[in-house]
């Protein structure tokens, strides 16, 4: 799952953030100072960043820019409520790839943080699971006795499913990763492109996985029973 470091000091801002990318289906950790969020992007796994410009008496953007000097390589998002000119360019120059104005949009930001994700995707690596090798810039999945192309929804469908690693997803995290951030749908649409998936990847028994349906609960894949 996706780690994003939130380094914010209103926690009523940090809680409405956690909740959020967490309905997103994202893993949050929270840092309330500049030292917190330094220590926490040392220790590894953080994903991505949304940090806000001010921390108190520290400038997010001077956080940043320790981080990055001291090898902190994933996408951040610069979140501020001061809109001028001088101040986008001082959080784009300390290492933020994105820079947000409070009042802000949920969906937006989370569509910000997406955005920036896929740019820093490394290009041209499969995911795999079982026998099953999907490559997400061709859309091809292989590992059967034929290739199989999928549309770009069921291929984020199939690709958000593998990273689970075997983990139960319920509709509505599927629903609110995949589906919520551009509106227009319900969470029925999850039911369609699962079964999308089964019908053009054969029920998947041939690439040594199941794709489980547990009534009342979501939706599981896994590997086939007894292997």
């Amino acid at each position: 799952m996706v780690c994003v470091l939130v380094v914010e000091d209103d926690p009523d801002i940090a809680s409405l953030l956690r909740r959020g990318l967490g309905a997103a289906g994202y893993d949050v950790d929270w840092a309330e100072t500049g030292d917190a969020a330094l220590a926490r992007a040392e220790a590894g796994g953080v994903d991505a960043a949304i940090v806000d410009m001010m921390l108190g008496e520290e400038r997010g953007a001077r956080v940043l820019s320790e981080m990055r000097r001291r090898g902190f390589r994933a996408p951040a998002l610069m979140l501020s409520a001061l809109a001028r000119v001088e101040d986008r360019a001082e959080g784009l120059d300390a290492g933020a790839q994105d820079y947000v104005v409070k009042p802000f949009q949920l969906s937006e930001l989370i569509a910000r943080l997406e955005v920036q994700l896929r740019r820093a995707e490394p290009r041209h690596v499969p995911l795999r699971m079982a026998g099953l090798v999907y490559d997400p810039e061709t859309r091809i999945v292989t590992g059967g006795a034929r290739p199989v192309a999928l549309t770009e929804r069921e291929g984020e469908l199939l690709a958000w499913l593998i990273g689970r690693g075997g983990k139960l997803a319920t509709r509505g995290e599927i629903f609110d990763a995949l589906w919520a951030p551009n509106g227009g749908a319900t969470e029925n649409v999850v039911d369609v492109y699962v079964g999308y998936l089964r019908r053009k990847l054969g029920a998947l028994t041939e690439y040594g996985l199941t794709l489980r349906t547990l009534r009342g609960r979501g939706f599981q894949l896994t590997m086939k029973d007894g292997e």
